[in-house]
């Protein structure tokens, strides 16, 4: 298979990574394991299937040895985790958000198709009744916005409001009485989404899933880029997915973090 073929797969392998991990560390450090394992010999690419379902293949054949303590979250303990298979999760994943077919995960996961979709309604449903919160958007185009704001609250959540600035964005946020932002990152008054986001995210702390149509302007390898990244025009069923993802990681990660300052304690 091409090399050229399985570079121009790289960015989107590497925003799966970071959302199947939950940070940007850690996918990056899966997709270099995987590129190494792939030059090294010891996992092979499929010719018969298409490059990137190749390339995610191989990743999972990387990662799928490893424990479920690798999936940023710092405790065994964590009672959310234990209680939503990781294969489910995963399948989610590679469905909603990914965009493949059931048969293309399939062939990734290498389980049958019955199995993927079974696996993709549990993992949906179970974080959906685990994390109702409140959410934040941060969107000028008020269709858009109407879209999202019907998503959010058909899947239990509550929109606390809709900013189209910068200012509005911190106005709704002042309170923090919200769990989740959706951000555009170019407002109605030439504004930043990124800049209202870096204000809100230094004194709350909550995750955040950037919708935009300017992807490239968040991966330029030159800072921390978002672990969560959705593309104009969206899927219904990406933006559900990804907010399933962005609350559970944030939720054990911050489970974790109280179970460690208990143990000091």
């Amino acid at each position: 298979m091409p090399q050229q073929q399985l570079i121009k797969q790289l960015p989107l392998l590497r925003r799966y990574a970071r959302a199947l991990l939950g940070s940007q560390e850690a996918g990056d450090r899966l997709v270099r394991d995987t590129l190494q394992a792939v030059v090294d010999g010891q996992v092979s690419i499929d010719p018969n299937v298409s490059p990137r379902v190749a390339l995610y293949r191989a990743l999972h054949q990387i990662w799928e040895p490893r424990s479920t303590s690798d999936v940023a979250v710092g405790s065994h303990a964590d009672q959310r985790l234990q209680s939503l298979n990781a294969s489910s999760r995963v399948a989610l994943l590679l469905t909603a958000m990914e965009g493949f077919s059931y048969a293309e995960a399939s062939a990734i996961l290498r389980v049958g198709l019955e199995d993927v979709e079974q696996q993709v309604v549990a993992a949906q449903a179970e974080i959906d009744r685990q994390l109702a919160t409140r959410v934040l958007i941060i969107e000028d185009e008020w269709v858009i916005a109407l879209d999202l704001k019907t998503l959010v609250t058909d899947l239990g959540h509550e929109v606390v409001g809709v900013a189209p600035t910068h200012t509005k964005a911190l106005e709704l946020a002042k309170d923090g009485d919200f769990g989740l932002v959706l951000a555009d990152i170019q407002l109605a008054d030439g504004s930043s989404g990124i800049d209202a986001v870096t204000d809100i995210l230094g004194s709350f702390d909550v995750p955040v899933i950037f919708i935009t149509a300017f992807p490239d302007r968040l991966l330029t390898g030159e800072r921390p880029e978002p672990t969560y990244l959705i593309t104009k025009p969206f899927l219904s069923e990406t933006v559900k997915a990804t907010i399933a993802q962005a609350l559970f990681f944030h939720q054990t990660k911050s489970d974790a973090a109280q179970e460690r300052a208990q143990r000091i304690a």
